[in-house]
Formats: structure tokens, C-alpha cells, sequence
């Protein structure tokens, strides 16, 4: 199955800024309708107004915690309707709780596993029926560059580090169990993309200068990645580091 991009239907979790919201504005500009998730429904609002401002496309914002059953499905099953159908997900929404592994309280690890591997597995389970009624789709989740490389590096990552492991795995068993539908899923495996607000400037720096191609990616980059994935017709079960070289030194 040619997917194709124009005209189809996508939908983007965790987009209410950041990289989630320029995967959904690149997709848009690309001819795709799509549907937002995040939990904090003012700012998905904005959002989606904005990319439609800019695109001239349909977005339809959807708020719901998919840390949840409920969530997951009820995001699934509003924006099938509301766009006609599914043909990508993107599974990017998900945060994490960081610090000592044995000072780390149990809904921290909860969590993690909830809103990143299990709120994957449940808006892919909810979606496949659907791409499968239209002959085939694209799933992209996001893991990490360090699990990707088998390199945990920072001490603090453990719940983190375990819930994007379990993305790559995930990633690889539906690829091989969807292949025959015509549904391919892949993971993109960010590096240094988008500094942290609060990180100091001298480390923003060090963190640039350890990359081979010397600077961070931005999220555009990260877009024009999903954008390859969804558009490939033969690469499944695959994890695509976008780090600048960062796993080879």
C-alpha cells in the first residue's frame, strides 16, 4: 500500500508544543488532516488554531489523559470520527519522573510505564482496527537515542531509560505481527533536539560541541523524520536514531 501523505488522516499525541506540535504542522502542510492530544486542553486549543491558521488544514484538538484506558480510547475513537478514519499514529506523548532509582516513589515508575510504553500499546490497539478497514497505515512511536545504542549514560534515567526500551520492543513485535496489513511501524530515537528551558547555557554548549555535527537538531528535525517514516512503502521494525552522530562517538 502507497500511503501517500495528501488527504490522509494522522493523528499526534503530546502536541501541544514542542516537538509534537511541529510534527503536526509539518503533517498539515504536507496535505494531512490531523488531530492533537495533550492533557491541557487551552493550550491544545491554540495550537491547533495556530497550525490551521498557517496551514489552511483541519486540526482537531482532542484533550484526554492517555495515561489512562479511557483516555486512549476515547482520543482514538473521537478523532477516527471526527477526521473519517486513521491512517498514521503518532505516539509522542508521555513524561517522566527523575531521580535516585531507590528514591523514587512507585507511581513514578507508574507513570512512565503508563503515559509512555502502555499509552502507546493502547492508542495502537485502538487505532489498528481502523487502519486495517482502510487497507494499511504507519504507527511512529518515540523511544531514545541512548536506548536505541543500549547505553542507559546518566544516572536518574531508570524509569525513563525502561519505558523507551520497552517502545523499541514494542516497535518490533507490531511490525512483525502487522506487516501483512500493510500497517509499518518504526520509532524515531531523538538526541540533543531541543535543550531544556532550565539547562545552564555553559552546558547547552558542551552538549554541542559532543555532537558530531555541532550543534542541536530542533525539532523540524524530528518532523522531517516522522514525515520519512510515514512515507516509506519498505522499512518496518526499525528504531532511527536523529542525534547529529551523537551514538558514534
Amino acid at each position: 500500500m502507497e500511503l501517500g501523505l495528501k488527504g490522509k488522516a494522522a493523528l499526534v499525541t503530546g502536541a501541544s508544543e514542542g516537538i509534537g506540535m511541529a510534527i503536526a504542522r509539518k503533517l498539515a502542510e504536507e496535505g494531512v488532516r490531523v488531530a492533537i492530544c495533550a492533557r491541557t486542553e487551552a493550550k491544545l486549543k491554540e495550537t491547533a488554531a495556530e497550525i490551521a491558521q498557517a496551514t489552511g488544514m483541519q486540526i482537531v484538538p482532542i484533550a484526554a489523559d492517555l495515561r489512562t484506558l479511557a483516555g486512549c480510547q476515547g482520543f482514538v475513537a473521537q478523532a477516527a470520527e471526527r477526521l473519517g478514519g486513521i491512517d498514521i499514529l503518532v505516539n509522542n506523548a508521555g513524561a517522566s519522573a527523575f531521580g535516585a532509582f531507590v528514591d523514587l516513589p512507585d507511581d513514578a515508575f507508574v507513570d512512565a510505564i503508563n503515559g509512555k510504553l502502555l499509552g502507546y500499546i493502547r492508542c495502537a490497539k485502538a487505532a489498528i482496527p481502523v487502519m486495517r478497514r482502510t487497507g494499511g497505515g504507519r504507527i511512529v512511536n518515540f523511544a531514545d537515542w541512548l536506548a536505541r545504542s543500549g547505553r542507559p549514560a546518566y544516572h536518574g534515567f531508570t524509569s525513563y531509560y525502561v519505558a523507551k526500551a520497552g517502545i523499541i520492543a514494542l516497535t518490533e513485535a507490531l511490525a512483525l505481527e502487522l506487516a501483512g496489513d500493510q500497517i509499518l511501524v518504526n520509532a524515531i530515537a531523538p538526541g540533543p533536539i531541543l535543550a531544556p528551558p532550565d539547562m545552564d547555557p555553559a552546558e547547552v554548549e558542551a552538549v554541542a560541541k559532543a555532537t558530531p555535527v555541532g550543534r542541536w537538531g530542533g525539532e523540524i528535525e524530528i518532523a522531517k523524520a516522522v514525515t520519512a517514516l510515514i512515507e516509506t512503502d519498505f522499512i518496518t521494525g526499525e528504531t532511527v536514531r536523529v542525534d547529529g552522530g551523537r551514538h558514534i562517538v
